[in-house]
């Protein structure tokens, strides 16, 4: 099956009554799929199928007129795609896990 590198990105209007409650679902959804990487950003490996039903569940729950949610597809994958400096708090759950 295959598999897509994708990075979600998102910017939640906080001002508005519920903004924070959005927010935090908003990232709860990213977490499930991916890990975070920056506040608003997370990179996910996911199938087809997973990335549609994440973008489903994420636009329930943004406010299209007050908010903004971008998904990259990462053609050739992550570490083609990717210039790090500084930090980087990511973490391939593919690898080995070496405890």
């Amino acid at each position: 099956m295959e598999r897509l590198d994708i990075l979600v990105t998102y910017d939640v209007n906080v001002t508005s009554d519920d903004g924070q409650a959005r927010l935090a679902r908003v990232a709860k959804i990213c977490k499930n799929y991916g890990q975070r990487v920056q506040m608003s950003v997370f990179e996910c490996r996911v199938t087809r199928a997973q990335l549609e039903e994440m973008e489903a569940k994420l636009l329930k729950v943004i406010d299209p007129d007050t908010d903004s949610l971008r998904i990259y597809t990462l053609l050739g994958g992550r570490d083609r795609c990717l210039r790090v400096h500084g930090q980087d708090r990511y973490r391939d759950f593919d690898d080995p896990l070496i405890i």
